[in-house]
C-alpha cells in the first residue's frame, strides 16, 4: 500500500484516491451545515435574538443541530489529519483504514441519523433538510465496509506496543511526551487502578508526589509562575495518557488546571505569585466546589451566601459532587456575595484556605463539614457533599479582589476545562479498545479466537475510528487554545463527541467480555463505570449540545 493512500491494489479494501475523496466531504457537508443553521434559525430567532423559550420548544432540533455541527468539523479535522500525516510521510495503510472508515460513517450517519443517546438519533428531517448529494465523495458511504474493518483490526492486532492505533499526526515534541507518560501510565498506574478502585482506596500519596515531579500539576502554568509553560496540547496528550491507565489518575490534574486558570486569568499579582508556584509543585492540592443541591447546572441560581464582615467572609451553605475535598489544602469556592440577586451577577470566586483532613476526620476545619457520596466509579478522589456554616475565608482570598465577578471568571476555565475532559475520555477509550482487543486475541470460542469473528473485529475496529475521530477534535480545540483563540465551540464538540465515544467504547468492549465483563474481577467493569460519568460532569451532554447551539444560531 503505498504510504500516500492514494491507490489501491484489487485485493485491497482501501478506495482509490481515498484523501481526496474525504477532502471533497469536507465543504459539502458545511454547505448542509449552514443550510441547517439558516432553516433552525427561522424557528428561534425573534426580534434579530435566538429565543429562549423557541429554542427550548426546539429542542430536539437544536441538539441536533450541535451533534450535526460536530460531525461536520470530525470531518473537516481527519481530512486535515490525513494530509498532516501524509506529510510526515506516515499515511500507511492502518492510517488509510482509520480515515475511510471514520469518514464513511460519519457521512452515513449525517445522511441516515446521528446518535445522540442510545435512544435518540438526530435526523436531517428534524432541521428540515434533506441528505446531500455527497458527489466526488460519495464511494466514502460503502467504505466502512466488513473488508475495511477487518483488515484494520488485523493491523491492530501487530501494533501492541503502539500508545494509539495509528499515527496521531502530533510533532515530535508530542510523541515524545506520550512515550514518557505511557511508560509510567504502564508502569505506576495499570498495575493497581483496578485494586484502587475495587477497594473505594485513594490514590495513594506516593503517586500524587510522582506526578508533582513529572510536573503534571503544572504543565501550563507559565514558567516564571513555577510551571513548565507548556501548551494546552501537551495537558492533553498527559491527561490522555494518565487516564488510559485510570481517569482517577488523569483527572488529578483537572482541580490543578481549572484553578491555575481560574487564578491566571482572574487572580491579582499577588494571588498569582503566591499560588501559582504552590499548585504548580505539587504543595497546594486545590478542588473546585461549584454544585450545589438541587442546581446541577443553573449555577446562575446558587444559594450558598458568603457575607463580608470585617476582613472576613463568612460562607453559609452546601455544595455537592466535590471531587477530592477531603485531601484538598484550598478550594475555589464560587459563592453569592450580594444577597439581593438571584442569578449570576451576584456571584463571587474565592480562593478559600482548608486544612487537608484523613479517613477518621476528612473535614477539621471550624465551619465545614461533609460526607462522601458513595459511586458506581470514578472513585481514586472520592465524591462528597459538603456543609458551610460560617465557614471563614479571607477578604484578601476573593479572586481578583472585586465581587460579583465569580460567573465569569468560571465561564473563563470552561474551555480548558472540557478540552481536559475530552483528553480524559479518549484516555478511558483507549484503554477500553486495549483491554478488549486483549480479551477478544486471548479467548477461544468455537475453535478459534473472538478477534476472528467479523462482528467482533468491527466493533474494535469502529472503537478505533471514532477514538481517533474524537481525538483529533480534541487536538484541534487545544490548538486554537494556544493560539489564543475563542474555543468554546471546538472544545464542547470534543468533550460532547468523546464522551460519547468512551461510552460506546466501554459498552462494546465489555459486551466482547460477555459474562466475565460483568463480573467485577475484570477491568472492564470499572472502564464501563468510569466512561459513564463523562457524558455528565464538566456539562452533562444536554447542556453541551444547548451551549453548542446557541453559539451557531447566535
Amino acid at each position: 500500500m503505498p504510504h500516500d493512500g492514494t491507490a489501491a491494489s484489487a485485493e485491497s479494501p482501501i478506495l482509490p484516491d481515498l484523501r481526496a475523496k474525504a477532502e471533497a466531504a469536507v465543504p459539502v457537508a458545511e454547505a448542509l451545515l449552514a443550510e441547517a443553521v439558516a432553516k433552525l434559525r427561522t424557528r428561534v430567532m425573534q426580534d434579530g435574538k435566538v429565543s429562549a423559550a423557541a429554542l427550548e420548544a426546539d429542542q430536539f432540533a437544536a441538539h441536533a443541530l450541535a451533534w450535526l455541527a460536530t460531525y461536520v468539523e470530525s470531518l473537516r479535522q481527519m481530512s486535515g489529519w490525513a494530509g498532516r500525516v501524509a506529510d510526515q510521510g506516515a499515511f500507511g495503510e492502518m492510517e488509510a483504514l482509520l480515515l475511510q472508515i471514520g469518514v464513511g460513517e460519519f457521512m452515513a450517519q449525517i445522511a441516515g441519523g446521528i446518535p445522540m443517546s442510545q435512544g435518540e438519533i438526530a435526523r436531517l428531517a428534524d432541521l428540515g433538510i434533506e441528505a446531500p448529494d455527497w458527489g466526488a465523495a460519495a464511494p466514502l458511504l460503502r467504505g466502512n465496509s466488513p473488508a475495511a474493518r477487518a483488515r484494520l483490526v488485523a493491523l491492530m492486532r501487530d501494533n501492541h506496543g503502539r500508545a494509539t492505533f495509528g499515527t496521531s499526526g502530533l510533532d515530535e515534541e508530542l510523541e515524545m511526551i506520550r512515550d514518557q507518560f505511557r511508560r509510567y501510565a504502564d508502569d505506576r498506574i495499570a498495575p493497581h487502578a483496578h485494586d484502587w478502585h475495587l477497594k473505594d482506596d485513594f490514590i495513594p500519596m506516593e503517586v500524587i508526589e510522582e506526578l508533582a515531579d513529572l510536573g503534571v500539576f503544572g504543565l501550563t502554568i507559565p514558567e516564571n509562575l513555577g510551571g513548565l509553560g507548556m501548551s494546552k496540547a501537551s495537558m492533553v496528550v498527559v491527561s490522555e495518557e494518565l487516564s488510559r491507565g485510570y481517569i482517577g489518575v488523569g483527572s488529578l490534574g483537572t482541580r490543578s488546571e481549572i484553578a491555575a486558570e481560574l487564578i491566571l486569568c482572574g487572580g491579582t499579582d499577588e494571588q498569582k505569585s503566591h499560588w501559582l508556584p504552590k499548585i504548580a509543585s505539587g504543595e497546594v492540592l486545590p478542588t473546585a466546589v461549584f454544585t450545589e443541591p438541587n442546581t446541577g447546572s443553573d449555577l446562575g441560581a446558587l444559594r450558598t451566601r458568603a457575607l463580608k464582615e470585617g476582613d472576613t467572609y463568612k460562607v453559609t451553605g452546601n455544595k455537592t459532587w466535590i471531587t477530592h475535598a477531603a485531601r484538598a489544602h484550598i478550594m475555589t469556592l464560587l459563592a453569592r456575595t450580594d444577597p439581593e440577586t438571584t442569578d449570576y451577577r451576584g456571584l463571587s470566586m474565592f480562593i478559600a484556605e482548608k486544612t487537608p483532613g484523613d479517613d477518621a476526620d476528612p473535614f477539621p476545619t471550624p465551619g465545614m463539614s461533609g460526607g462522601e457520596i458513595e459511586v458506581l466509579g470514578y472513585r481514586g478522589m472520592k465524591e462528597y457533599e459538603l456543609g458551610f456554616d460560617g465557614f471563614e475565608v479571607k477578604a484578601g482570598n476573593l479572586l481578583g479582589g472585586v465581587e460579583g465577578q465569580g460567573f465569569k471568571q468560571l465561564m473563563q476555565t470552561f474551555e480548558s476545562a472540557r478540552i481536559q475532559t475530552a483528553a480524559r475520555a479518549i484516555g478511558v477509550a483507549q484503554n477500553a479498545l486495549e483491554v478488549g482487543l486483549r480479551y477478544a486475541e486471548d479467548r477461544k470460542q468455537f475453535g478459534k479466537s473472538l478477534v476472528e469473528f467479523p462482528r467482533v473485529a468491527g466493533k474494535l475496529a469502529m472503537m478505533a475510528a471514532e477514538i481517533m475521530i474524537a481525538r483529533q477534535l480534541t487536538y484541534f480545540a487545544a490548538s486554537e487554545k494556544d493560539h489564543d483563540r475563542r474555543c468554546d465551540l471546538e472544545a464542547g464538540m470534543a468533550k460532547l463527541l468523546g464522551a460519547r465515544v468512551a461510552w460506546a467504547a466501554a459498552d462494546n468492549a465489555l459486551q466482547i467480555h460477555g459474562g466475565n465483563g460483568f463480573a467485577l474481577e475484570y477491568q472492564i467493569s470499572r472502564i464501563l463505570c468510569d466512561a459513564r460519568i463523562l457524558n455528565i460532569f464538566e456539562g452533562a451532554a444536554e447542556i453541551q449540545a444547548q451551549v453548542i447551539a446557541r453559539r451557531l444560531l447566535g
